[in-house]
């Protein structure tokens, strides 16, 4: 059976700066079953969805459904909710969680306030293992069903008590996908001894980037350039890289001059995005938009289309006492 995922994986696509963006994930626990737009489509008052949705529009805030991995039954019996909400900002990340009653206690946030980072006293700190999230919605795509609930299975099987279905992740050609909080980094073509690996270092306060999507704090040029340097330094502390500029090339549109194939020149759009560590230390990434050929499916059943992928062209250090934005942390007590 040929699928979206599967013509991704033989066409090796690239999985750097495809994650989702949200500098704010708020997952609200809704078992039973989930439709394709799951928060009007499953067993949460579609009301309350569609409240959800516009007071996070614009926040930088980005609402999932969650359950635990299981069969899911079509019954609607009510329980308590178990909330998370996490802040993916390196240097300011933070994990907090809650069990409402009535989710629509939920419409009592600030959500620009939460999508800031400050999380005005939601919660309890998280203090459990980090949160293993694996879309697994087939009502968005069967490729996530098919490939992301036996990983979600194997993850709580295993006591990975951190493990929940979520129902939206972006991607479904890389399936199964996978997010990570509360450091917010994606992942994608996941098996099992991967993503054990991944939350042992998410434990430890690293990053493994084989695998990595991106951070979701970040755009697409972002993720790619962070992920580059990552992988051109070593460095794998969770929290010691923040993006601090993303400009697009000059030129008309913002694109750039790249070389091309057979040794030609064509314009795409270039990004110059600076990524800075915690000591000090930055450098200059150049990522370019690329078309991924040939075309395949972005999901299954869609028509065949070429989606944008992040290519680095180049990675240069910033000398020294150069001029230009640093890492720097705002000292806030509600970032804790």
């Amino acid at each position: 059976m040929s699928t979206c995922a599967t013509a991704s994986r033989d066409l090796t696509e690239p999985l750097a700066g495809t994650a989702a963006t949200a500098r704010t994930w708020l997952l609200l626990e809704q078992p039973g079953p989930w439709g394709a737009k799951a928060l009007t489509s499953s067993h949460l008052d579609p009301e309350l969805g569609r409240a959800l949705e516009k007071a996070a529009k614009g926040t930088g805030v980005r609402i999932a459904l969650i359950r635990r991995p299981g069969r899911h039954a079509d019954c609607h019996a009510t329980a308590r909710h178990q909330v998370y909400v996490g802040h993916t900002v390196p240097g300011r990340t933070w994990l907090r969680g809650a069990e409402l009653d009535d989710p629509r206690q939920l419409l009592d946030l600030d959500f620009a306030a939460l999508g800031a980072g400050d999380h005005g006293g939601f919660g309890d700190p998280h203090t459990g293992d980090p949160l293993a999230l694996v879309c697994t919605n087939g009502k968005r795509d069967r490729c996530c069903a098919l490939l992301g609930r036996p990983l979600a299975a194997a993850l709580a099987s295993s006591g990975a008590e951190g493990a929940w279905e979520i129902t939206h992740l972006g991607g479904h050609r890389f399936s199964p996908t996978l997010l990570v909080l509360p450091y917010g980094y994606a992942y994608g073509r996941m098996e099992t001894p991967a993503v054990k690996e991944i939350l042992d270092a998410a434990r430890a306060g690293r990053v493994l980037t084989e695998g990595c999507r991106g951070n979701s704090a970040w755009e697409r040029p972002g993720q790619a350039a962070e992920l580059a340097v990552r992988e051109s330094t070593g460095e794998d502390v969770a929290n010691a890289l923040r993006v601090v500029a993303t400009e697009r090339a000059a030129g008309a549109g913002g694109a750039g001059v790249a070389a091309g194939v057979g040794g030609t020149d064509r314009k795409v759009p270039l990004w110059e995005v600076t990524v800075a560590h915690a000591d000090g230390r930055r450098w200059r990434v150049t990522v370019a938009q690329e078309a991924s050929l040939p075309p395949r499916p972005e999901s299954c059943g869609a028509a065949l289309g070429s989606p944008a992928r992040m290519d680095v062209l180049d990675v240069q250090t910033v000398p020294e006492g150069a001029e230009g934005p640093t890492y720097e942390i705002p000292a806030t007590d509600a970032s804790k």
